[in-house]
């Protein structure tokens, strides 16, 4: 009798620990899904304003032609954006990003014509809203970051997660957090 109930409770400290493996790993893999998901709008975002820059520059470029060490600086800038593949790039490019629409929009403040063309309020306009929306990404993604990172480090999930090979992700962080606090300024 005495070696049924010590098996029993063998059997049910296994089956408790085996639901608790089963449990955190499952936890693992949905954080870090989301964490994947909210990359993945980022760059949805990114590209989004990466596609609007040409049209910005054509606008301005029809009434400034001789700003020519602008355009180079918008398009590198616009290049670098599009090939970031981790945080750590895309928190480089975003600052650079941020540096070259400042010198565009400087540029396009000297031409009376261009502010008021229609075509160039309507970029500006998607360009702010666009900018809106990859700050609301950006804190998506540190949130989900936040939150499995956390459930790594936390004693024992942290045993596991070295186990099945789980480690911990890197927030988008922006060099000059002041460059970008708010959407780059564009009224004219």
């Amino acid at each position: 009798m005495s070696g049924l109930v010590t098996t029993l409770i063998i059997v049910g400290i296994v089956v408790v620990l085996a639901l608790y493996v089963w449990i955190t790993y499952n936890s693992f893999v949905t954080l870090r899904v989301r964490v994947d998901e909210a990359w993945s709008d980022i760059t949805v975002q990114l590209k989004r304003r990466a596609d609007l820059i040409p049209n910005i520059v054509e606008a301005v470029k029809g009434y400034a032609a001789h700003e020519k060490g602008v355009f180079e600086e918008v398009t590198r800038a616009r290049a670098e954006t599009i090939s970031a593949q981790s945080p750590a790039e895309a928190t480089l490019a975003e600052g650079h990003m941020q540096q070259a629409l400042k010198s565009i929009f400087a540029v396009a403040e000297g031409y009376p014509q261009l502010q008021a063309s229609q075509n160039f309020l309507q970029l500006q306009s998607e360009l702010v809203d666009t900018e809106n929306k990859i700050q609301a990404s950006r804190r998506f993604y540190n949130g989900g970051v936040r939150e499995y990172n956390t459930k790594l480090q936390i004693f024992p999930n942290n045993l596991f997660a070295k186990m099945f090979g789980f480690i911990a992700r890197e927030f988008f962080e922006v060099e000059n957090m002041a460059a970008i606090s708010e959407p780059p300024r564009i009224q004219f």
